[in-house]
Order: structure tokens, then sequence, then C-alpha cells
């Protein structure tokens, strides 16, 4: 193997592709190209914050999580367009194609990043790693009018450290003889899976720099800061040794068991009676239970997500009778959650909901019918769902709508299917 590596050691590259949303929307929109551009929700639906932001957007100090009238202060002149996610899941497929031309492994990370496994690449036997990395990259300009940020280590961790270091367009090698340099004095946020939170944590138990936290005994990090302390310690010193996942295009998803299926909205307004949560959580339980009927998984835990007018959230969480993937089972169960956590009576109003089914598997093929006649009702609300399922393949899912939905016409136009983007999972699951 040519290059900086030596046999066995592997070659992980992670790329990610720079400013993504707004550079995809800069790409189609011609006129707005050199300007400063941000993705964001409206703000009447009450989405309005900043997705994404061009290099432009970002020189006048705009970032991404801030609201749309904090980015617009620092630059007044900012182009806000709303996003485009089937436009954004094209490129990134676009971008995966190119990759398959490499390896075989590929692991996303959201919808602009992605780890490549170049080990046993082909590719290698006629170039070096540099010069894979290379054309890689042109390619990616070249074919798509995008670009990317790589970076290239023996570990995933140290690889996405490196794609973080030098943007826009930038290559970076993290090597066993580098990293220490460049990774060690780095800060400690700059490690993959390192918050806010867990930064404020280090940082009160003297741990500013990533170098630091590698030097830091195991079981001192376990003690204080339970299993991940050592986890991120490992990573620090590139101790990582994590595959790279394949990923299948065939199915469009990583090769991996599901742990859970969810979806949430932040509600167009302040959610105060029964009907209004109700009508939310049918949309929310509809596109779950449609998700794991499209994944042939049944559910066994509905859990939800509550976010008041004031910010506060918390979660909620029951077993049920029987494992499903029956929309109206699971909306049932949300409801009943919710109601014993609020009163429901417009003394405490809601921003927003989320349902996430939990504990799945595979269906039983076979089951035991009834005195009662339980499973005969729930076989029918089964075929039900099927039929449901099969006209909105056909004419959209706007074709068909429960009588749940209508209590709010606030939500008549939303496709929460369509409109909610569930993203591969991330590195630990």
């Amino acid at each position: 193997m040519k290059g900086i590596f030596r046999e066995p050691e592997r070659i992980i590259l992670h790329s990610d592709m720079n400013s993504f949303y707004a550079s995809v929307e800069c790409l189609h929109r011609p006129t707005i190209r050199n300007k400063p551009v941000a993705v964001g929700g409206s703000p009447e639906s009450r989405h309005g914050i900043i997705l994404a932001k061009n290099q432009l957007a970002k020189r006048f100090g705009v970032t991404t999580g801030e609201a749309l009238w904090e980015a617009r202060q620092k630059c007044p002149d900012l182009i806000v367009v709303p996003p485009n996610y089937p436009l954004y899941l094209k490129f990134s497929k676009l971008a995966r194609e190119i990759y398959y031309e490499y390896t075989n492994l590929v692991e996303p990370f959201g919808l602009d990043e992605a780890w490549l496994d170049i080990s046993e690449s082909n590719q290698l036997r006629n170039k070096d790693v540099r010069s894979l990395v290379d054309e890689l990259s042109h390619r990616i300009n070249f074919e798509l009018g995008l670009t990317v940020s790589i970076g290239i280590s023996w570990n995933k961790i140290f690889a996405k450290f490196g794609s973080d270091y030098k943007k826009p367009n930038g290559i970076t090698f993290i090597t066993r003889a580098n990293y220490q340099d460049l990774v060690w004095n780095a800060p400690v946020e700059d490690l993959l899976y390192v918050g806010p939170a867990t930064k404020r944590k280090l940082k009160a138990f003297n741990i500013t720099t990533i170098g630091e936290l590698a030097c830091t005994d195991d079981e001192v990090l376990s003690m204080r800061f339970g299993k991940i302390g050592k986890v991120l310690a490992q990573f620090a010193r590139g101790e990582d040794s994590s595959e790279v996942r394949p990923f299948d295009p065939s199915v469009n998803d990583v090769l991996h068991e599901i742990k859970t299926v969810g979806n949430g909205l932040t509600a167009p307004q302040d959610l105060l009676y029964e009907d209004d949560c109700k009508a939310l959580l049918f949309l929310l339980s509809e596109s779950v239970a449609q998700r794991l009927r499209e994944y042939k998984l049944v559910s066994s835990t509905t859990m939800i997500h509550v976010r008041d007018s004031n910010l506060h959230s918390y979660t909620h969480q029951m077993h049920l009778p029987y494992p499903t993937n029956i929309t109206s089972e699971i909306m049932q169960a949300s409801l009943r959650l919710l109601k014993e956590r609020e009163p429901l009576d417009g003394s405490h109003p809601l921003r927003s909901l989320g349902v996430r089914a939990a504990d799945l598997s595979l269906p039983d093929p076979y089951f035991q019918f009834d005195l009662f006649g339980i499973q005969a009702r729930r076989d029918k609300l089964m075929q039900l769902d099927h039929t449901i399922d099969s006209l909105r393949a056909r004419f959209g899912n706007g074709s068909i709508k429960r009588g749940a939905e209508l209590l709010n016409d606030r939500l008549l136009d939303l496709d929460i299917k369509r409109d909610n983007i569930i993203h591969p999972v991330g590195f630990f699951s």
C-alpha cells in the first residue's frame, strides 16, 4: 500500500459536503450564488431558525440554530430560503454513488457526511491515498457542483476531526505521527460527541483540550462521568476501532438493527385542549406506524416527547399489551400518555409533541385468537392500515385523511411523513 499509512492499518475517510443545504440552493438559484444565503424555517409556522448558511453568511456571523431575526440583525441583506429536503436527498444519493466507485463500505452520517473505508479499495492499486482523495474531491466538485472537506485517518473519530479541521474544501491527514500536534491541542469540544453540556462538565474537571482528556485516567473519568467518560478518552487517544458499516443503496438504509422510529413537530400555534393535541398526535402516530409497516417491524413501547411554551420538555413512555404497528393503537397510547401528564384544559400551553416507537421486533406470524375477539378486531385494523398505505402509495399521502386530523384546520395541508426527514442514525446506534 502506497502513502503514509502502513499495513495492515485501516484507511478511513470522512467526507463532509460544505454548507450542504445552502450550497445546493445556490447551485439551483444562480441569482443568489454570490449573496449571503441561509436555509431556514418559516416564522409563520414557528420554525424560524437557521438550518444552514453559506460561507458569505458565515462571514457576517450567522450561525446554525439561531433565530431568523437574530441572523438578520447581523446580516440585513441575508436571503432566507425554505428547506427542500427532496432536493437534498437527491444530491446526497448522487454523492454516495460517487463514493461507491471507490468502496462499498460507505456509512452515512446525516445527509451531507459519510465515512468511507478505502483500505481494500481497488483504486489504491494504481494510485496513492493522496491522489485518490484529491480525485474524489475533484469529482464531487466537477460532477455535483459542490465542495467537500475530507479527513483521512486510521479511525472514524480522527477522520471526522480531519474533515472539520479545514473548511471549506480542505483535505487533512490525521496520522500516528501528527495526531498529538493536530488533535490534542484542539479544544475538547472539537471531539465528536463532546457537546455543550459535556464540555461544561469537563471544564469543571479542568479538562479543556482533547489532549488533557486523552491523558486522564479512565477510572477517574468513569467515576466522574460514567461509561461515556472512558469512551470519550479512548476516542481522544485514537483507540476507536468501530467499523464503517456498509450502506445498501437498494434499501437506502444502513445495514444494522433499527432501534426506534419517531417523529415530532412544533405546532403552528400553542396546543391548549385535547382536540388540538389529538389532531397532531394522530398525524405523528400515523407517520410512525406507516414507517414501522414499511420496515416490517412492530413496537412494544410507545414514547412521547412534550415541550411547553416555556421550552421545558420531558418524555413519557408505556409498554404496550401487544407489539404493534397499528396507527390507532399507537395513537391511543400516545394520547393516554399525554393525558397522564397534562391537564389539556388550556392552562398549560404546549409548543411541540413527538411520538416514538421503541422495543422493535419482527411481527410474530402466529397469534392466538382469544374468546373476546380482540385479535380479530386488531386484524381488521391491520387490514385497514394496509389499505390506506396502498392508496397513499398510489395517490400521495394527502389522498386520504383520518377524521381526527380534521380537528385542527392548520394541520390539513401538512404531509408529516414527507416534510419530516428521518436521517441515518448516529454513531452510537
